[in-house]
């Protein structure tokens, strides 16, 4: 019930977003703006991230535990990782949220091809990582 639950208030999220503010919510093009620290019309942008941040101790109360996560990678790894997807939100003009859900609910071929290939890179990389000896 709670990942119908969670994709369900994400749709919501995403249209009230383009209702309440006119733009598409792209996580990637908010938390680097957001580095900016622009005062004006985009001071919603920090909130927005509290809210993203705040989430993690919602589902605790809610649920009593944290969902277990298990990480097989160090910390040089992760590091790499999360350097890799910020050059490649740059590249591709975004992330997930704003062509995985936003830019294919808007049929945008831009977005289905973006997220076709972001897809099939995780998927490479994640069978290269665990049988290919990387």
């Amino acid at each position: 019930m709670g990942p119908l639950l969670g994709g369900a208030l994400i749709g919501l999220a995403v249209v009230m977003m383009l209702i309440v503010n006119g733009s598409v919510t792209g996580i990637s093009g908010i938390v680097g703006n957001t580095l900016k620290l622009e005062l004006g019309p985009s001071a919603w942008r920090p909130m927005f991230v509290v809210g993203l941040l705040l989430s993690i101790p919602v589902v605790f109360l809610f649920q009593g535990e944290m969902p277990p996560y298990l990480i097989e990678a160090d910390t040089t790894m992760l590091a790499v990782a999360g350097l890799l997807v910020g050059v490649g939100t740059r590249i591709g003009n975004g992330c997930t949220s704003g062509h995985g859900v936003c830019g294919i609910a808007n049929l945008s071929p831009r977005s289905i091809v973006a997220t076709l290939v972001f897809m099939a890179t995780a998927a490479l990389v994640v069978y290269f990582v665990r049988h290919g000896g990387v």
